[in-house]
């Protein structure tokens, strides 16, 4: 195997650099903690995006009475415990470590999202779901803290944007299992599915996923880290080491001095694109079944369209995010997600135009959240990491709280599915205001040689 750091490890730094005879011991690749890592995000699209496809069965439940707007409620309740969720385990990641928060949130979203399947009224559904959303929303900050300490920090950008195309890829699943499990066995048998996170791939999690060693020596278990390294062939980075700086890893640290408006711009940015992405997975099925003038098909296949459009556009803006650097790269997705759902205020009478905006808002959508995760990745040192990944995506969370709510809202007030389409279309706009304000605070900083300089979120 490859030891070009650029490639499986760190930056090359010869005055940290593992000796050989320690790097011919590496035995596993660097890239199985991404793969693995991939696997369980897969897992948490689907528990997330699964409710997006039962909505339309749940109205119908005999004796839960749903409406639109208490649909809308409970939609919003896994959003809820994301938000904690990320604001926790963000901080647990920096704290107790990356292994360690990202195997408990596992255990912990599987097993909530399968009770749903037992759930005998809107209530206790209601509740499993806000449970659930505690491990949904503490797994994203823990995977990507993970995953980015075991590759170049230039490679970041295509690293998150890569594994992040699990959320899509695991909503895509959804859907597809809904044209095959609904019909047949109704909406509980959807949530049932969850439990094969549990039998089989926290196993394999369990067994193979590493501690990340940037975190391990930020603890003082260099030995531990030195190991770790030579079995994955990574070379130590020294801007990763505790000694390039430090940091006490919680929220006073991130909230206060050079780091404050970089935190407060990055989490902003993080509501109006949740709000965008799961706005449109939460109503975009119901929302295409509302309007005759959307008449063209399963509405299934149109969440499908949307979450292919993500996975599709994960290797455009992995690319993009490594040429141009992930916050430039994101200020174009956004705007595009905000076109893409702008046309569709026109009512295209063609199927083909109708799935490629849904493409366009899939792409720009979740591409932009992956390059802020890549940015906010690079921008921090190691010890803050896990933290502001996690106060990002959980201040984030609100967007998504409030997007099911809303949508609800504008279905319950007859305003016409257009009214949702130009909400999540003006979120992306904002979103991509936002991250071009943020670009241009965090400019002067790029020069600074300091640990976690944003020297790559610019250029």
């Amino acid at each position: 195997m490859s030891n070009d750091p650029t490639m499986v490890g760190m930056a090359t730094t010869p005055s940290l650099s593992l000796p050989a005879p320690a790097r011919r011991l590496s035995s596993r690749p660097a890239w199985l903690v991404t793969l693995l890592c991939w696997l369980i995000v897969v897992f948490d699209g689907y528990d997330l995006i699964v409710y997006g496809t039962t909505i339309p069965s749940l109205l119908k439940e005999r004796g839960w009475g749903l409406t639109p707007a208490s649909a809308g409620f409970i939609g919003s309740l896994a959003f809820a415990g994301m938000l904690v969720g990320a604001l926790g385990a963000g901080y647990l990641a920096d704290r107790l470590g990356r292994r360690r928060t990202i195997l408990w949130c596992t255990l912990w979203f599987s097993v909530f999202t399968a009770l749903c399947a037992v759930a005998t009224g809107p209530e206790a559904f209601g509740a499993f779901r806000f449970v659930a959303g505690l491990g949904l929303g503490g797994l994203v900050p823990s995977a990507n803290a993970l995953t980015s300490e075991f590759v170049s920090r230039r490679r970041r950008s295509a690293v998150s944007t890569i594994m992040m195309s699990g959320v899509p890829i695991g909503g895509s699943a959804a859907a597809l299992v809904g044209l095959w499990l609904l019909p047949q066995h109704g909406w509980r048998s959807m949530y049932a599915v969850a439990v094969l996170a549990v039998v089989v791939l926290l196993p394999l999690c369990a067994a193979l996923l590493p501690e990340s060693p940037t975190w391990l020596r930020t603890r003082g278990r260099v030995d531990e880290a030195v190991a770790v390294e030579a079995r994955y062939g990574l070379v130590h980075d020294a801007v990763e080491s505790p000694a390039a700086g430090h940091h006490r890893p919680g929220f006073r640290s991130i909230l206060s001095g050079q780091w404050l408006r970089p935190t407060v711009l990055f989490a902003v940015a993080t509501v109006a694109t949740l709000f965008a992405w799961y706005g449109l997975g939460t109503w975009l099925p119901k929302l295409m079944a509302s309007d005759a003038r959307f008449d063209m098909g399963q509405p299934l296949h149109f969440l499908l369209a949307l979450n292919l459009g993500a996975v599709l556009g994960s290797v455009v803006t992995a690319w993009a995010g490594m040429r141009f650097g992930p916050l430039k790269s994101a200020i174009w997705a956004a705007a595009a997600a905000a076109m893409g759902l702008a046309f569709l205020l026109t009512y295209p009478s063609d199927l083909l135009p109708v799935y490629g905006a849904l493409i366009l808002a899939g792409v720009g959508t979740h591409g932009t959240q992956c390059l802020i995760i890549a940015a906010v990745a690079n921008h921090y040192p190691p010890a803050l990491r896990g933290t502001s990944l996690g106060f990002a995506l959980g201040v984030g969370r609100i967007g998504a709280v409030l997007a099911p709510q809303v949508g609800g809202w504008l279905l319950a007030a007859n305003l016409g599915v257009g009214s949702n389409f130009l909400a999540f279309s003006i979120a992306a706009g904002v979103a991509a205001l936002l991250l071009l304000v943020t670009l241009l605070a965090t400019r002067p900083a790029a020069r600074a040689t300091s640990v976690g300089a944003p020297a790559e979120l610019v250029h």
